[in-house]
């Protein structure tokens, strides 16, 4: 007779039964668009397959490509990525990477002029997480809350209250990753550059202590008065934008245009011109 008992999966044993080891440690990268559903069905497609794109372009910029093609458990989360890296690198993701990514989504949303600017928060985090290989991989309290970040108050009020044509980036650390990238001077940007602040979740039950990086700041960050007429309230309302079309045309072509008229061409893949070295430079 069969026994329909030996088609269920196997499971781990419960928490605190047995001891065990820790899965290896791992960098966390994480990134979301700001104001993704506000764009039309159309473009989500589009502007979800950029992503993946300016996170290859800006990470072979940095002398990092080698973290993209060793990225680990990687998965697109609609309007962002998550991988995770070997954390010896996380010094590196910080410095100059950062702030290679302000650049390089700088230069797309010049070329994609009309067009609701690309904003990008990231979030960085270091802690165990099993790599096995397929779709289950990753998973575990350190991507938790490095989604928890990436979604708290800080990192979005920055991308809220600061200019759209200057802010192109902005990214939130977990303590650990500050405490052994950053406070220890291993990363090439000095302390002072990072800001504390509490990271909470509407709706949620998380509260970190974490810490903001903004590559271009265009306006108030915490601890620093704000510009006159410029709210300084983690909860002010984002402003709202007009959004135009964006269609995606072959070999990495980004075409964009607005209601009125007029279209601008923006190519991701830097194999589809010759005389591009990185991908996005004219």
């Amino acid at each position: 007779m069969h026994d329909a008992r030996a088609q269920l999966p196997a499971t781990s044993a419960a928490p605190h039964s047995r001891s065990r080891p820790l899965p290896p440690y791992r960098g966390i990268l994480a990134v979301d668009l700001k104001g993704f559903t506000e764009r039309p069905a159309i473009d989500h497609e589009v502007v979800s397959r950029a992503v993946p794109e300016m996170l290859r372009i800006s990470l072979e910029r940095a002398g990092l490509a080698r973290l993209w093609t060793d990225r680990l458990f990687p998965a697109t989360t609609g309007d962002g990525y998550v991988l995770g890296f070997d954390p010896a690198l996380m010094p590196l993701v910080i410095h100059p990477w950062l702030d290679t990514l302000q650049d390089v989504v700088a230069e797309l949303n010049v070329r994609a002029l009309g067009t609701a600017p690309l904003r990008l928060r990231v979030g960085l985090h270091i802690g165990p997480l099993p790599d096995t290989a397929d779709g289950f991989g990753g998973n575990g309290t350190a991507r938790t809350d490095t989604h928890r970040l990436l979604d708290s108050r800080p990192v979005r009020a920055v991308l809220a209250e600061h200019s759209e044509h200057i802010t192109h980036v902005a990214a939130i650390l977990s303590d650990r990753c500050h405490q052994d990238a950053v406070a220890s001077g291993y990363t090439g940007r000095h302390r002072d550059r990072f800001h504390e602040v509490p990271a909470t979740v509407d709706g949620k039950p998380f509260a970190q202590r974490a810490w903001l990086y903004v590559p271009a700041p265009s306006g108030p960050l915490p601890g620093r008065a704000a510009p006159a007429g410029r709210p300084e309230s983690p909860t002010a309302t984002p402003r709202r934008h007009a959004v135009t079309g964006v269609l995606r045309a072959e070999r990495g072509i980004i075409n964009t245009g607005s209601v009125h008229g007029g279209q601008h061409l923006t190519n991701l893949d830097a194999s589809a011109r010759p005389d591009l070295e990185g991908g996005l430079d004219d």
